[in-house]
C-alpha cells in the first residue's frame, strides 16, 4: 500500500488487523521456547495479548520509543469513540491496547515490516518486565 493518510484511517479497522497481527507475532515467540502442547501455548500467550499487557507495552513505547508520527496515532486511536466494552479490562486501559493494535495495523499496511518487528519486539520485552 502507497503512502498512508493518518487522518483518513479507521483505527477500529487499523485495530482489527493489529489485532490479527501481533497474535501471530506473539505465537511464534512462544513456539521459539520449544512448547507444542497447544493449551500451553494458549496459557503463555494470554500474558502478551491481554489489554493490560498490551497497554503496559504502548504506555513504556510512548516514553521514548515511538516517533511523534506514531504517538499521534497512537492517541487518534486511544481516543476515538467505540460502542465496544472490554469484557475483562476497565476502559482505559482497553483503549490503550486498542490504540496499540491500531499502530501495529498501521505499520502492518505501510510495509514497516522493520519497524512493525522493532515495536513488536520492544513491547514483548516491557510486557516481560
Amino acid at each position: 500500500m502507497e503512502k498512508l493518510n493518518r487522518r483518513e484511517i479507521n483505527t477500529t479497522a487499523l485495530a482489527f488487523l493489529g489485532d490479527a497481527v501481533y497474535e501471530v507475532y506473539i505465537r511464534k515467540h512462544i513456539m521459539d521456547f520449544g512448547e507444542q502442547n497447544a493449551d500451553r501455548l494458549h496459557r503463555m500467550a494470554v500474558r502478551y495479548v491481554r489489554a493490560d499487557g498490551q497497554a503496559k507495552a504502548v504506555k513504556a513505547l510512548m516514553d521514548g520509543f515511538l516517533s511523534e508520527d506514531e504517538i499521534r496515532l497512537v492517541k487518534r486511536a486511544r481516543n476515538h469513540k467505540t460502542s465496544s466494552k472490554a469484557r475483562s479490562a476497565d476502559a482505559v486501559t482497553y483503549k490503550l491496547a486498542t490504540a496499540f493494535e491500531a499502530l501495529i495495523g498501521y505499520l502492518y499496511l505501510g510495509g514497516q515490516k522493520e519497524r512493525l518487528s522493532a515495536i513488536m519486539r520492544q513491547a514483548v520485552k516491557e510486557i516481560e518486565k
